[in-house]
């Protein structure tokens, strides 16, 4: 069946159902309104409408259209990439929601549900020679062009319908293969251990790609802002904070917020490289102690190594030599400053807790909060303690709001094992 392809209207387009953005300054006639966004480019096919395995970790109702309905319906996201689209199954299941009138192209590129655009994107894992692995996310135009991508990775992968696969060229060649078809490239998670850039590939990222054709780098998990401003080299570029999810409710776990003119890819663009009133205008994730490659960890005893013998070669507890770096540990191990800068266009990072990370939020409470505000973004972002307190009570109105403003709590991550919300005494029993 041939596709037509719908055009939906510049700034305010609606397919389907309301726009996301939330508050927009009028401007002149000349030039479209900007309205902010929040934005999560990180998330995961688990599996495609045929049951096809794309991300075997992924849970089984993280398809394509259920991302979609998630992203707009439950968590208010107005743009949201999707990082296993090279995948051709999942992009079957693409074409049967534009076919089926589900969803429409945005123009600037993108997949439009609901006032929500999907950009379509792949995560990539890369190895030099003499290096370990690390992992990039490239995002394209349109579905044609990523059709076209991928049909150039199958060349040089073992499987391309799986997610985060190894292609086998080198790094400058993918850069280029990228920017030649209209994409852009963000190194992934880029401190973490496990298939970080400067976790565990290089020390510089000059050294594996040309720095002018980077758009911007996701911070991951276990960092923020402050902790990257050790290194100098990533002074110029604009971070991200996204989810990486493996399941529905992790997205928006860490998520961006943005002003755009409307979520595609070409305002992405636009706001990576901070022109045209474009840009972040807010970073929000987890405080890096909730990360779970934050600190040292020891293999042998499953201690978290305390800061004080993070520099050690042996674990302080059980003298085992097999320890995992933390993020943090990496970062000032690499570092070429004494002391973070944190560059004047810098965005703020705000520390906030995922909803799901709050003691006594359950499934009954939360879907009560949804009724009443609509979306999860409302709940962290326009509803006043008193509002909360009027649904679910006084005290998990005030845990709340100290999560949205990060003053719950913490314990350290480490070790592939999450942080904790600490429980006060009175809420264990």
């Amino acid at each position: 069946m041939e596709l037509e392809r719908k055009k939906p209207a510049q700034a305010g387009w609606n397919a389907g159902g309301e726009p996301s953005a939330l508050t927009g300054s009028q401007k002149s006639a000349a030039e479209p309104a900007l309205s902010r966004y929040y934005c999560d480019l990180h998330v995961h096919i688990g599996r495609t409408s045929e049951g096809r395995a794309v991300k075997i970790s992924g849970s089984r109702d993280l398809t394509f259209s259920g991302i979609a309905r998630e992203a707009a319906e439950r968590k208010g996201i107005g743009l949201i990439g999707i990082i296993d689209s090279h995948s051709p199954s999942v992009q079957r299941d693409i074409m049967r929601c534009l076919d089926e009138g589900e969803m429409t192209e945005v123009e600037g590129g993108g997949i439009a549900y609901r006032g929500t655009a999907i950009v379509l994107g792949s995560e990539i894992e890369i190895r030099e020679p003499g290096r370990k692995e690390c992992h990039v996310l490239a995002f394209m135009p349109d579905l044609n062009t990523m059709s076209e991508f991928s049909a150039w990775m199958g060349r040089h992968m073992k499987n391309v319908g799986l997610s985060s696969q190894r292609i086998y060229v080198p790094s400058m060649e993918l850069q280029e293969e990228i920017y030649g078809r209209g994409g852009i490239l963000i190194p992934a998670h880029i401190f973490t251990p496990h298939k970080g850039l400067y976790g565990c590939a290089t020390e510089r990222m000059a050294e594996l790609f040309d720095l002018r054709r980077i758009a911007g780098v996701e911070l991951g998990l276990s960092a923020d802002s402050e902790m990257a401003g050790y290194i100098s080299e990533l002074d110029p570029f604009t971070f991200l904070t996204n989810s990486d999810a493996h399941s529905l409710g992790k997205i928006g776990r860490e998520y961006n917020e943005m002003k755009l003119a409307a979520p595609s890819l070409t305002e992405l663009r636009l706001a990576l490289e901070r022109r045209e009133g474009r840009g972040v205008t807010a970073n929000y994730g987890l405080n890096p102690r909730l990360g779970k490659y934050h600190r040292t960890y020891c293999a042998g005893c499953g201690s978290i190594i305390d800061e004080a013998y993070a520099t050690s070669q042996r674990c302080p507890y059980c003298g085992c030599t097999k320890l995992v770096q933390g993020v943090l540990d990496r970062i000032l191990s690499i570092a070429d400053r004494e002391e973070p800068v944190v560059p004047g266009y810098r965005p703020p990072y705000r520390y906030q807790i995922p909803l799901e990370f709050i003691p006594g939020l359950g499934k009954a409470k939360m879907n009560l909060l949804l009724e009443a505000f609509g979306t999860e973004m409302n709940i962290l972002h326009e509803a006043g303690e008193e509002e909360l307190a009027a649904v679910v009570g006084a005290e998990l109105a005030s845990k709340i709001a100290a999560a949205r403003s990060g003053t719950l709590e913490l314990t350290a991550g480490g070790g592939g094992t999450y942080g904790r919300v600490a429980v006060p005494s009175k809420d264990k029993s």
